[in-house]
């Protein structure tokens, strides 16, 4: 019987030859090569139209209505409202706080009671010096009661020195010991006078724990609160309060604008000017110039000019930041010339000196409209003919925009 013999596997059969390897790879790169620029080509293709269709974005503005006899604006400048009255109360001795009767907001009124000191340690110096007083007052009455019997006795020596009864020396006894008695009393008496000053100084020290509110105004900044050491100087590090409250005038509110030392010949006081809040920009004040003040910044090259409100109003507040414009004086004209229609930024304006165009938006497409230009007014000027008010103008965009052309307006 023949043992049956174990079969093999024969794995040689599994490996690729040399010739099937080269044969295949040279077929996937000739794949690769033939579908790659037609890859390329179509990726071109979807940019460029893509690019094609894609819109410019401009930033646009609207035409606004100019006011007949409007005046001409001769300078435009920035700033802040400030207030001429604003005060930071503070004590005038150091102690701590045990009282604050107000908030930020708060309405005050001239003398009106913002806080308290601790007022113990005073309160005993004035009771000891009242205490003072009182005993050089007594000292008087008990004075006066011994010189009147002095005085007795000083005229009964003089009648027995008459009589020859009793000697010179007693008289001189008698009359010194009167004179000294006038001389106590009118030393009791000053001492009383300075009781009295005592007795104000300590009684002003009393009143300085009171903090009183010194003009109407609304306080804007609360600076310490109860437990708190306060003093008129800085002491005891970051521990000690130097302020109490901080107190605003609203009434003295007013502008104060730095105006650049190249221009400032152009603003002159009680000249008119229109001023804008920040916070208000379709709210223009009236106000004029309050004064110059008569020196320069010479880091900024500044001059600082102060501008009054014609007519506060409860929305002004300090600190707020505010636009002007510093008007020109209004002059009769025999024969005015012709009106401008509409005011537009400069930049809107294209052109040479010779003509000037305008790039208007309308339907989301641009449109090339001659204009007529007039006077400056700041950063705006004058269109004399061309434009209406409520126009969409072109004030950013590529200098390549031609008639037609779709853009896309910026947010």
């Amino acid at each position: 019987m023949s043992t049956p013999q174990t079969i093999k596997p024969d794995l040689g059969n599994l490996r690729i030859g040399d010739a099937h390897r080269k044969s295949g790879g040279g077929a996937a790169k000739r794949v690769v090569i033939t579908v790659l620029p037609i890859v390329i080509l179509a990726g071109i293709a979807v940019a460029a139209f893509a690019y094609r269709n894609q819109k410019p974005i401009v930033e646009v503005t609207t035409a606004t209505k100019a006011d007949a006899g409007e005046r001409q604006s001769l300078l435009n400048a920035s700033g802040y409202v400030t207030p001429r009255r604003r005060a930071t109360i503070a004590a005038k001795i150091t102690g701590r706080v045990t009282g604050v009767f107000f908030d930020e907001g708060t309405h005050v009124k001239e003398g009106q009671l913002l806080a308290t000191l601790d007022d113990s340690d005073v309160k005993r110096a004035l009771a000891s010096a009242k205490a003072d007083r009182e005993t050089a007052q007594a000292a008087i009455a008990d004075y006066v009661v011994q010189l009147k019997n002095a005085k007795v006795q000083l005229g009964r020596a003089e009648q027995l020195q008459k009589a020859g009864v009793q000697t010179q020396e007693t008289l001189d006894n008698a009359s010194t010991a009167a004179d000294s008695l006038t001389a106590k009393i009118a030393l009791a008496k000053q001492q009383v006078v300075g009781s009295d000053a005592r007795i104000n100084e300590a009684q002003q020290a009393v009143d300085n724990t009171v903090i009183r509110s010194p003009f109407d105004g609304i306080v804007v900044s609360k600076d310490a609160q109860v437990g708190e050491m306060v003093s008129p100087i800085s002491a005891g590090g970051g521990f000690t309060r130097t302020g109490i409250a901080t107190i605003v005038d609203m009434k003295s509110n007013e502008i104060e604008v730095d105006v650049n030392e190249s221009y400032i010949a152009r603003v002159e006081p009680n000249q008119p000017v229109t001023a804008t809040l920040d916070a208000y920009p379709d709210w223009q004040i009236p106000s004029k110039v309050r004064t110059v003040i008569p020196t320069a910044d010479r880091q900024k090259a500044t001059v600082k000019v102060r501008i009054s409100f014609l007519k506060l109003d409860p929305r002004i507040l300090p600190d707020m930041g505010v636009k002007v414009s510093f008007l020109a004086e209004e002059k009769p004209v025999a024969n005015k010339g012709p009106e401008p229609k509409t005011f537009i930024p400069k930049t809107a304006v294209r052109g040479d000196a010779s003509s000037s165009y305008v790039l208007l938006v309308h339907d989301g497409k641009v449109e090339h409209r001659a204009v007529r230009v007039g006077l400056d007014r700041g950063s705006d000027v004058a269109i004399m003919a061309g434009v209406i008010p409520g126009d969409t103008l072109v004030v950013n965009g590529p200098a390549s925009l031609q008639d037609g052309d779709k853009v896309e307006i910026k947010k």
